[in-house]
């Protein structure tokens, strides 16, 4: 046993020393150049300039702009799509025909891709000729075309309603199999003692769903931090720079203006942003099994 074990080892390495390549590569790459300046790798023409690169971005209107859209867009779509999540998880968690036809359905909208999705969006959007419009204006609710996208601040509005259409369906999976675990038994004891449906879902639903759905919030954060293609297909980030997000301000800086240190910089403030409400929300969890 060994033996074999020892010559899997032996033919795995290879492969994992790729892996391990492909993956930390990038990481180590763009930590060395957020501390340096005028190069595109750590292999030519690298000059060590420690922090200046942060300090530059902590004192660029933009960069704050950028972090405040992010904050400000994670702030209200998590929320909103946890809650919307939970009302479609309790309704998708009780007997009915078709239910299975009723779950492909909400589920549509996480299916799509993200940039696909931006790009339906876009065009119903339209200030010309979009859906919204036309069916404001003949319905009578407008009187005239609204830029639901060139406006400010109705273009990130505009940016979070699609968001929370497209990825509540996907809190209400991640919810929907949390409250499968739960025992229909605990709710047959409820009812005994005379409880009805709303406090059986506070004192019964909410206390074991907890777990999933702080899992459902980190995941949900996460993403949201990290969001690239929902602004880059839909606004572009505008407009001016109104719905500019982390991702898109890093890969402009980056791609665009071949700052390859300062966008380099940008990311792992993200990062650390990211790993620090990681690590509070896995605090919570924690301390809830405790």
């Amino acid at each position: 046993m060994k033996q074999a074990n020892r010559a899997g080892v032996y033919f795995l390495t290879p492969a994992l020393l790729i892996i391990a390549f492909v993956l930390l590569f990038p990481i180590i790459q763009t930590i060395v150049l957020s501390f340096g300046k005028n190069s595109t790798s750590i292999f030519i023409g690298y000059e060590y300039i420690g922090l200046a690169n942060y300090r530059r971005l902590l004192a660029t209107p933009r960069f704050i702009t950028a972090l405040n859209n992010t904050l400000f867009f994670t702030a209200v779509t998590v929320p909103l799509e946890l809650c919307i999540g939970l009302l479609l998880a309790q309704a998708l968690n009780r007997r009915f025909r078709g239910k299975g036809l009723v779950r492909m359905a909400v589920l549509f909208p996480w299916a799509l891709p993200t940039a696909l999705n931006a790009l339906m969006w876009r065009w119903m959007f339209n200030s010309e000729f979009g859906l919204f419009n036309a069916m404001l204006i003949d319905s009578g609710l407008l009187t005239e075309r609204v830029n639901w996208l060139g406006a400010i601040p109705l273009a990130m509005y505009s940016m979070m309603f699609v968001s929370v259409w497209k990825t509540s369906s996907f809190m209400a999976l991640l919810l929907l199999a949390g409250l499968q675990t739960i025992p229909d038994d605990l709710y047959e004891a409820g009812s005994v003692d005379g409880s009805n449906r709303w406090t059986a879902f506070r004192h019964i639903t909410l206390p074991l769903l907890r777990p999933a759905i702080l899992v459902s919030v980190l995941l949900r954060t996460m993403d949201a931090m990290r969001t690239f293609e929902l602004p880059f297909n839909l606004t572009d980030g505008g407009p001016l720079t109104s719905t500019e997000t982390l991702s898109l301000y890093a890969y402009r800086t980056i791609f665009q203006y071949v700052n390859f240190n300062l966008g380099s910089s940008a990311i792992i403030i993200q990062f650390i942003i990211i790993m620090a409400i990681s690590l509070a929300y896995i605090a919570t969890l924690r301390r809830g099994q405790a």
